[in-house]
């Protein structure tokens, strides 16, 4: 059977643009047809300042979230990844199969490294190698396939380039792994700054939908939506990418075809009326069974532990046969 491996950072409050873009997915798709494996990567989240408390308190929302999104335990592993130290053990070793060059020409790395100076802030080393540390998230666990958007996939070319590498210096260890994505919404766009994704760590939260939004502040949001200075509901990405964000997001909530809807609408007004009404409907049950699970946190923790056990029995043995492979004396 086909393995999974996808994992989401606990840097900010879920949003529309997780849910639609890949939580959806993972819980109604990938966890049903595969061997699925979903991880909060909550090292990951140390890789810039960040406040300890607020990190625990993400990473215990995310995980609710996950659940009440629709992953089910009894089909799919979820856990947190500082549970299962072989995250860390074998991030090293792919340290040292990775180089310098590579790792500087990650464009999240430039991105990130220029904000963070820009504010006078020093740039972690941890930020520089986040890349490893997701090569070793997936290639633990024998990953055949990883859903992500269009942002990560330079990282999952990256971790194919370190699997291949390791596996002709060191013989057969890892699983090749290869990315996909979603048909539809796979990035949805800041619904303020159309050009821009919807992200959990953007400064201004106007144009960004949290899954725990309250309805009204959902239909606020849409019905602000900047859209464009053009008439009618064209579906152009690039030259229209407000109407655009629009239509994709309604034809993800609705099950439709983002150009097929916008012949429907001749207003800009119907369309946000409409876009707004099915992003509460479809957050909606996510919400109520959130607010279920939070209120039983004895079941999230029971979870989340038999997660890491079983995810640590799964990594193990290859992470061994890594260390093995690469010279290093075994225990014992």
């Amino acid at each position: 059977m086909t393995r999974v491996f996808s994992g989401i950072k606990p840097t900010g409050h879920m949003t529309l643009g997780n849910y639609l873009g890949a939580v959806r997915r993972w819980a109604e798709v990938d966890q049903y047809r595969s061997e699925s494996l979903f991880c909060v990567v909550d090292l990951h989240a140390l890789t810039v300042e960040h406040d300890p408390g607020r990190v625990l308190r993400l990473s215990r929302q995310l995980a609710t979230l996950l659940l009440a999104a629709g992953l089910d335990p009894k089909v799919s592993t979820l856990f947190v990844q500082s549970h299962v130290d072989e995250h860390a053990r074998l991030s090293y070793l792919l340290e040292c199969t990775a180089t310098d060059g590579e790792m500087r020409r990650m464009i999240q790395y430039r991105e990130k490294s220029a904000q963070a100076q820009a504010a006078g802030e020093g740039v972690r080393l941890s930020l520089l190698t986040y890349p490893v540390l997701m090569a070793a998230d997936i290639l633990a666990y024998g990953t055949d396939e990883v859903p992500v958007g269009d942002d990560q996939t330079q990282h999952v070319e990256l971790t194919r380039d370190l699997a291949v590498r390791f596996n002709q210096r060191y013989g057969q260890t890892f699983v090749v792994p290869r990315a996909v994505k979603p048909e539809v919404a796979a990035r949805v766009m800041d619904l303020q700054e159309p050009t821009s994704k919807m992200g959990k760590t953007t400064t201004g939260t106007g144009g960004v939908v949290f899954v725990l939004d309250e309805p009204e502040v959902v239909r606020k949001k849409v019905m602000r939506a900047v859209t464009d200075s053009g008439t009618g509901c064209e579906y152009d990405p690039v030259g229209r990418p407000g109407v655009a964000n629009l239509l994709d997001v309604l034809a993800a909530c609705t099950g439709g075809d983002p150009e097929e809807l916008a012949g429907v609408y001749e207003s800009y007004g119907a369309l946000k009326r409409d876009t707004a009404e099915a992003v509460v409907e479809v957050l909606r049950p996510v919400r109520e069974r959130h607010a279920e699970l939070a209120a039983d946190g004895g079941f999230v923790d029971g979870v989340l532990r038999e997660g890491a056990e079983k995810a640590r029995g799964m990594a193990r043995p290859r992470v061994d046969a890594a260390y093995r492979a690469v010279g290093l004396m075994p225990v014992g």
